[in-house]
């Protein structure tokens, strides 16, 4: 498909944008001006024309604006939980404005948080723009349709990999390197992947995933679980139940 002649958003104001959310979230740390929702209504107007289509768009952009930024609140509320899941989570995190500032885990997830509240909206494009921007930057890449609970918490984060269809419950936290993918694929009578089909794994609540582990396909991780580091999981794994790799066999000359 040409794009020659279609105007597409840009990723330098859709950055503005999520630069302008991130003041809003975290103003004591990031700094914010009192005409912010002036210029980010702006801004959202100039990039949701491009993307949303059919009858009326102009009153649908004014309604996406508006829900949006309604949704500020309980975004706030739910990225501070973010954060402070985070500092409670590691010992070497000396505050809360060491988490806003240096942690990856948290700059993915604001993004992922942000790009997931438009999803809902029924904005295309956008919302993996914003995702794809902050893996860029991290090497965390969450889709912006994955559903993720309260207080996540990804440490180091680098190579962590969240499908679209994953569903992810309430304190629960990931380290580098964990992959929550897919399987296999559906595919359709001509061999293509069917769009929009459950392919990713549920992690409950509490649950702990350490380095380099890979959950793949429609499995439940149930509550409290624990997935111990480099362990390959294609099974349900019971509430509770700790999933580890052998102890390595020391074989003497």
């Amino acid at each position: 498909m040409s794009y020659q002649h279609i105007s597409l958003p840009s990723h330098h104001i859709v950055k503005e944008i999520t630069q302008i959310c991130r003041r809003t979230f975290f103003p004591d740390y990031y700094g914010a001006s009192a005409d912010e929702t002036v210029r980010l209504r702006r801004l959202l107007q100039s990039q949701l024309a491009l993307v949303i289509k059919g009858d009326d768009p102009v009153s649908r952009v004014g309604e996406i604006i508006d829900r949006f930024i309604a949704s500020f609140g309980d975004l706030h509320d739910t990225v501070m939980s973010d954060v402070e899941a985070t500092y409670k989570g590691d010992p070497a995190a000396s505050g809360y404005e060491e988490v806003v500032l240096c942690y990856p885990g948290i700059y993915a997830v604001t993004n992922y948080r942000i790009a997931h509240a438009l999803h809902l909206l029924g904005v295309p494009l956008l919302p993996r723009m914003i995702s794809e921007q902050a893996h860029s930057v991290t090497g965390i890449d969450i889709h912006p349709a994955a559903r993720i609970g309260r207080a996540f918490m990804i440490d180091h984060g680098t190579g962590v990999v969240i499908g679209a269809t994953c569903v992810i419950g309430d304190n629960v936290k990931l380290f580098q390197g964990v992959t929550l993918g897919a399987k296999s694929f559906e595919m359709d009578e001509h061999g293509n992947p069917l769009k929009g089909v459950r392919r990713h794994p549920t992690i409950e609540d509490r649950v702990v995933i350490y380095a380099n582990a890979t959950v793949l396909g429609c499995v439940t991780v149930g509550h409290d679980a624990i997935i111990g580091g480099n362990v390959w999981v294609t099974r349900d794994v019971l509430p509770g139940e700790k999933l580890l790799q052998a102890k390595p066999e020391i074989i003497s000359k």
